[in-house]
């Protein structure tokens, strides 16, 4: 991927699109795909998408009993235990949808949190950094024998405009010296975006390409540790949890650009890119707001790419992936 790529193509949908035009017409019977996160918001609404276009859907769940109420009458769908944070359990499930299936077409990175409280994970991992990367990063690595198989897999990953707050801390990715949860949950979407970055220039002659994304502003449980009131001083609801901002989506326009990275046909022979609105998104400058739209050129240089991904095998003590 180069910068120049980084544009957009002119896509016939755009932020306003439900997860479900996307696939209107398409059918995925044959489809195997994963999707973290896949019980709640934007997750729920990606699982449910692909499984009413006749994929099989796999459910990594760290409450598999939640996942299965709420998934339940869903065909297609099965869930299994996991949690992204405990790599231990992330190998564990690799393992056995290693088992089930024999190759992997679609692998969704939907799950995440956001701002949360200071919290340590593994071997005193930050859990922002830990649960939207690093889980993300060892899960995709362990199926990714399953993704060659399919002979034009697609890994899509949600990062978010929340990159823009911050690059990779190489020097306290950790948060070590002091945490800021706003800091924090903007290094783990730009690792999200240069995740994908590496991802596809390492799986392109496998057949293997990734996207990331911006999902759009969009109320759901990613916001159940910030508190009413923090909520409602960023203008997003109202005293009463209503959703009041300009320019939030529903959860089925959230889901909307995963499933168009997911099957899109205007993205054979893409990859590395950075998307939002159902379009490759524009490179944008560091004074631009976040609102604006875009991606950070730092997001997307393949430098730091291939540096997080260095830094993410020897955290997580990954299978290795070579070009």
């Amino acid at each position: 991927m180069t910068i120049t790529a980084q544009q957009p193509l002119g896509s016939p949908f755009s932020a306003a699109t439900r997860a479900s035009d996307i696939v209107a017409d398409r059918d995925l019977s044959g489809r195997t795909a994963v999707v973290t996160g896949g019980y709640s918001g934007l997750g729920l609404e990606t699982a449910r998408t692909l499984a009413a276009a006749r994929a099989r859907v796999i459910v990594p769940a760290r409450r598999p009993d939640v996942a299965r109420a709420a998934l339940q009458g869903v065909p297609g769908c099965e869930v299994v235990a996991m949690d992204l944070t405990d790599l231990g359990s992330v190998r564990s499930t690799a393992a056995h949808i290693r088992e089930s299936v024999d190759r992997l077409d679609l692998l969704m990175a939907t799950a995440g949190v956001m701002a949360i409280p200071e919290r340590r994970v593994g071997p005193g991992w930050e859990g922002q950094f830990a649960a939207n990367h690093l889980g993300h990063f060892a899960l995709a690595c362990e199926l990714y024998p399953l993704l060659v198989a399919a002979g034009g897999a697609r890994v899509v990953v949600n990062s978010s405009a929340g990159h823009t707050l911050t690059g990779i801390r190489r020097h306290d990715p950790h948060f070590r010296t002091g945490y800021d949860k706003w800091l924090a949950y903007g290094q783990s979407k730009t690792a999200n975006a240069l995740f994908a970055v590496h991802l596809d220039v390492l799986g392109r002659d496998d057949g293997v390409r990734a996207f990331a994304l911006h999902p759009g502003k969009i109320i759901t449980g990613l916001q159940r540790e910030m508190a009413l009131q923090e909520q409602i001083d960023r203008g997003w609801v109202d005293e009463h949890g209503n959703v009041i901002g300009a320019g939030f989506k529903t959860a089925s326009q959230g889901a909307a650009t995963g499933v168009w990275a997911a099957t899109s046909p205007l993205l054979d022979g893409r990859g590395g890119l950075y998307l939002e609105n159902c379009d490759i998104a524009r490179v944008s400058t560091p004074d631009e707001p976040m609102d604006d739209g875009g991606v950070r050129a730092y997001a997307i240089d393949p430098d730091e790419a291939a540096r997080l991904w260095d830094l993410s095998v020897a955290a997580t003590g990954a299978p290795p992936i070579t070009r």
